[in-house]
């Protein structure tokens, strides 16, 4: 399946002439899934288990379960934990993020750009929080009461 950008997208939509015929054939580059549908994708995509992502993740066993099974809506920073667990991509992380129906993370807000350059360099959760800590901000994947 060959993934498109958003501009690539755009750019269609304004040179379509029918809007379903544009439907049907970007069906694939729609967020058409749920959360736990698209993260099943993603595990499944990246040949790892629950079991990796927890580890990756530093969230508790039983709410990422929770997570994968559409029990619980995680927010937006779990979210974040899970993508560095997963070892996501910026671009994935930022699709994640989409779906759940959250904030992309944004370069001009200094706390996300602290998490896009961790991202981008394909980082473990520790070193993206090590270098959130050392910028005064909220650290990922860690209950509050421990931060």
């Amino acid at each position: 399946m060959e993934t498109k950008t958003t501009d690539e997208l755009k750019h269609e939509i304004q040179a379509a002439t029918d809007i379903q015929d544009y439907l049907k054939s970007n069906r694939d580059n729609l967020n058409l899934r749920s959360l736990p549908e698209h993260l099943a994708f993603l595990l499944s995509r990246k040949g790892i288990s629950k079991a990796e992502v927890v580890r990756g993740s530093l969230l508790s066993r039983a709410y990422v379960y929770q997570i994968f099974s559409g029990e619980k809506t995680p927010s937006r920073d779990r979210l974040i934990a899970l993508a560095f667990g997963m070892g996501l991509s910026e671009d994935e992380a930022q699709s994640l993020l989409k779906v759940s129906k959250n904030r992309e993370l944004y370069a001009r807000d200094e706390r996300d750009a602290v998490i896009l350059f961790a991202l981008q360099r394909g980082q473990s959760i520790l070193a993206a929080n090590e270098l959130l800590f050392e910028h005064g901000f909220k650290t990922l994947g860690v209950p509050e009461e421990f931060v």
